[in-house]
């Protein structure tokens, strides 16, 4: 009688254990309970194989693996899912940020001090500053990364942007519509033009993500409409810089269009809020922006109230939120715009992965990928309780530990 055997795994396995707080964003999980959104499990351990999460449970349930990795009672949550960055650019905004803290207001216009900057830089050069800033992240956390073009505005310069970008992170927007460039300040809908024929067909390969900043001093409704819908047809998926500088039509657009994420929404409406609520757009707010620029910070106690799907995410560029740090926003979260530490975190993973629509990441739930902050810290409200603290004791990112 013969037999068949199932060739043995190379997969090698790695036990995390005396985890003394898990967050799990699987409420769903045993040992979890169905009340808490975060899905916390106590004296809890993960095992990887691979780069994904191959079980979760207690501690004294854990099975035999390859090695292990003691906790000692720390807590461990998903990788920070750090959805809107700006990180292929050129240059330094130290003068206007110093003018903008004398008391100067914060406006689209310094955006063009970087495209300057970026269009004279090297390939080389954009490449160094965006791996310097994606270590950067790394270190505090973040494990899934968005970063977009935007810094161009021309067609070569857009596509070099995106190529650079997906050579380095998981999620790429295309922005060509981010401000009108100086040479078409005459003539803006010959840049839309632009933006939606050659650019577009120059960077649509290099994206999975169209944007465009729907505000005063950049887009209108109808241009922004053109853009989004042009991308649309190309394959991209539209997200929208919505209601930042003030009320617009920015949050209207992007339920419309069903876009994954309106972005910043400082400035909402009562109609704009009812909207989000009833669509799966994402409203993903951006701290260090309002922090960096001394504005009023989103209302995000409203929004949750109204059960909109919120996400926190850095903005990190480098005009008006230059931070990469994830329990930076956090924080900011808690204290200036009515989240409590449970929402925050959960904004920072589950919600990060939901304005990417993504279902792999920002959960610790078998199949998901391996990617895990452990904190030097018994509880994740450490990262709001204490501020500025590098709390960031070890991370993995598809299954290795980074740091």
């Amino acid at each position: 009688m013969s037999t068949t055997t199932a060739p043995l795994s190379t997969t090698t396995s790695t036990l995390i254990t005396n985890i003394a707080s898990l967050v799990t964003n699987d409420h769903h999980l045993p040992g979890t309970s169905g009340d808490d959104p975060l899905g916390r499990m106590r004296n809890a351990a993960v095992v990887i194989e691979g780069d994904r999460i191959a079980w979760v449970g207690a501690a004294r349930e854990a099975p035999a693996t390859d090695s292990r990795v003691d906790a000692e009672g720390r807590a461990l949550l998903p990788g920070f899912v750090d959805s809107h960055s700006h990180l292929v650019f050129a240059g330094d905004r130290t003068e206007e940020f110093g003018a903008r803290m004398s008391g100067r207001p914060y406006t689209a216009g310094g955006i063009r001090t970087t495209v300057e900057a970026t269009r004279a830089a090297t390939d080389e050069q954009l490449a160094a500053t965006l791996a310097r800033h994606v270590r950067e992240a790394v270190r505090q956390g973040t494990t899934t990364l968005e970063t977009k073009s935007g810094y161009g505005l021309t067609v070569e310069d857009e596509a070099r942007a995106l190529r650079i970008a997906e050579a380095q992170v998981d999620e790429v927007t295309y922005l060509g519509a981010h401000v009108v460039p100086p040479e078409y300040a005459d003539d803006p809908d010959g840049y839309v033009d632009l933006v939606t024929g050659p650019m577009l067909d120059a960077c649509a390969l290099h994206a999975r993500w169209v944007d465009v900043f729907c505000e005063r001093g950049a887009f209108d409704e109808d241009q922004a409409r053109a853009v989004l819908t042009a991308g649309i047809a190309r394959g991209l998926v539209p997200r929208v810089h919505a209601g930042q500088l003030g009320p617009g039509p920015g949050v209207r657009l992007a339920v419309e269009l069903d876009a994954a994420s309106a972005d910043h929404c400082t400035h909402l409406s009562d109609a704009d809020v009812d909207a989000l609520a009833g669509s799966r757009t994402v409203a993903t707010l951006l701290p260090g922006c309002e922090f960096s620029t001394r504005s009023p910070y989103p209302d995000a106690r409203r929004l949750l109230d109204a059960g909109v799907t919120v996400a926190l995410s850095t903005d990190c560029n480098p005009g008006s939120s230059y931070t990469s740090s994830m329990p930076f926003c956090i924080a900011l979260a808690v204290r200036e715009m009515g989240m409590t530490p449970d929402e925050a975190v959960r904004a920072a993973t589950a919600g990060g992965a939901a304005a990417l629509r993504r279902i792999d990441v920002g959960r610790v739930t078998p199949g998901a990928r391996a990617d895990l902050v452990l904190l030097d810290a018994p509880s994740h409200v450490h990262l709001a309780y204490r501020p500025g603290v590098p709390l960031v004791a070890a991370v993995w990112q598809h299954g290795t530990r980074v740091l």
